[in-house]
């Protein structure tokens, strides 16, 4: 019996075991490494890609767009967690219309936590210090702040002990997720800083290649009781927005949860010592680090592809058209309502005194049209004189912009 306390007491010590930093080195791969030349095509590649993508969007398309991807990052990075929150009620969430089932909320909750996080990114919040010890923190503050009690609690799979997490706090209790036996959490702060230290003072080009290391190594470190997995997303998430200048109009979030057993043996694979002389210099496996790299930047590439397929002009408008004509046919758009939205599609946004003139009818007839698609959720604008933009709500997704979700999802 005093073993056992002995061993609970020990698992609840801050005390620092004073590891040493060096124990998660290579944080980056050097330009010696043997896996540099192709690893550095890929993060131009995805340079190229993401920054042509940005460009061939108009603002007003990129602001609607980056909304909806908040949305996707959302649903994927839960589905990662093992949490299935529907986009259409994720919608809902932001709109406070919650399930009366009581777990549903509680996810419909944790997805507007995840989406209010991604919102502040998106807007700057974290612009040139997403590595930061502090912003991590933050990161994990704010999202745990706006969780529900229920999810703010963590049970231990061996004494099945129930936890509060802290926001924003690091752990104050050893981990192991797997084999990987986390750092103590009295080295936390040490090994924080060491993180922010190479990752914050790299050049551009090699922040890009190392953002896939970075995402890993902090997981390694595993800075909080729960909430890890999330916050290196989300970090993800803003060095990418950083580096990339990517608009926030692609999802990296659905690459690994698309490939979520690829994920999660890449990161065992880079928990794991150096395998032999050939395998770097570092305390971790130099080869591992390298595949996960590769495998990290090919989905982001992919994952701009793919976006970029689905914004194609001409099969973007002959989707959108096609669900209009249906509706119209339906009563529940007023006839001539598709020429309001091809007119937006064309020029990016249309100001409130012009869709009488584009659909060739009275003011009243435009007004009343305008207010059926803005009821339908397709048009929106800052105010009731601004002009007229597109949206893509996630209850048309699989219409509008089929494939970014699941195919044979439906809302519970």
């Amino acid at each position: 019996m005093k073993e056992k306390d002995a061993d609970r007491k020990a698992a609840t010590n801050p005390a620092d075991r004073h590891e040493p930093v060096s124990l998660m080195e290579p944080l980056v791969l050097t330009d010696s490494s043997r896996h540099r030349g192709d690893l550095n095509d890929l993060a131009f590649d995805l340079a190229q890609r993401s920054a042509g993508f940005r460009r061939s969007l108009p603002d007003s398309l990129l602001t609607s767009l980056a909304t909806l991807v908040r949305s996707t990052n959302c649903y994927y990075s839960n589905l990662i967690e093992g949490h299935a929150t529907h986009p259409v009620d994720i919608e809902r969430a932001l709109k406070e219309d919650y399930s009366e089932d009581a777990k549903k909320r509680d996810l419909q909750m944790e997805a507007r936590a995840h989406i209010a996080v991604q919102r502040w990114i998106d807007a700057g919040g974290l612009r040139g210090r997403a590595v930061e010890a502090a912003s991590l923190l933050e990161i994990h503050r704010r999202f745990c702040e706006l969780l529900p009690e229920d999810l703010l609690f963590m049970e231990d799979p061996v004494t099945k002990e129930r936890m509060r997490v802290i926001p924003g706090e690091l752990r104050a209790r050893d981990v192991e997720v797997g084999t990987h036996v986390a750092v103590s959490p009295g080295a936390l702060p040490r090994f924080l800083e060491r993180f922010q230290q190479v990752y914050g003072g790299l050049g551009r080009a090699d922040a890009i290649l190392s953002a896939a290391a970075a995402h890993h190594r902090l997981l390694w470190i595993h800075p909080f009781l729960d909430g890890n997995g999330r916050v290196a997303r989300l970090m993800s998430h803003a060095v990418l927005l950083d580096l990339l200048g990517s608009g926030a109009v692609w999802s990296v979030a659905r690459g690994l949860a698309r490939n979520v057993q690829d994920y999660k043996r890449h990161l065992a694979n880079c928990d794991q010592p150096r395998r032999n002389d050939l395998d770097g210099r570092g305390n971790l496996s130099e080869e591992a680090l390298a595949e996960f790299t590769r495998f990290f930047l090919t989905l982001c590439i992919d994952q701009v592809a793919f976006m970029e397929g689905l914004m194609q002009p001409g099969r973007l408008r002959a989707r959108i058209a096609l669900w209009a004509e249906e509706e119209i046919r339906l009563g529940a758009l007023p006839p001539k309502s598709g020429a309001i939205l091809e007119a937006v599609l064309y020029r990016g946004e249309l100001p409130r005194g012009e869709p009488a003139g584009v659909t060739g009818g009275s003011e009243r007839n435009a007004r009343r049209m305008v207010a059926a698609l803005t009821s339908a959720g397709v048009l929106t604008s800052e105010s009731s004189r601004a002009p007229l933009r597109l949206a893509f709500p996630a209850t048309l997704a699989a219409r509008w912009m089929p494939g970014l979700f699941p195919e044979q999802l439906a809302p519970q």
